[in-house]
């Protein structure tokens, strides 16, 4: 998948679990690890957690398997790293705490 292909497939299966609030950052200039951020929400701990979960899924059976996983077992955020993308999914008390919007916007 290219970059932008990507995007949209991640942007897909968010939406596919009712993941809200979805922003797209570009921050190819400031970063070193990713081009893109992806943030969104979920409206509790274990949708927070279904929404990664899916992603993960999903890109596997397209043979773009996440290169990490992180806070699954918390649920208040998880972060996939898709490699040029990587998607913050988080509850709205931790992503109103951490503001990655403003950090990286």
């Amino acid at each position: 998948m290219d970059h932008q292909q990507l995007k949209a497939f991640a942007v897909e299966k968010i939406e596919d679990l009712k993941g809200r609030d979805i922003i797209e950052l570009d921050v190819s200039g400031k970063s070193s690890v990713t081009d893109t951020l992806i943030i969104c929400s979920g409206n509790s701990k274990r949708h927070v957690v279904s929404i990664a979960e899916n992603l993960v899924v999903e890109a596997k059976k397209s043979d773009t398997a996440p290169l990490s996983i992180e806070g699954k077992e918390d649920g208040d955020w998880v972060l996939v790293d898709l490699g040029d993308v990587v998607v913050h999914v988080m509850q709205d008390e931790a992503r109103d705490f951490y503001q990655l919007e403003k950090l990286w916007g």
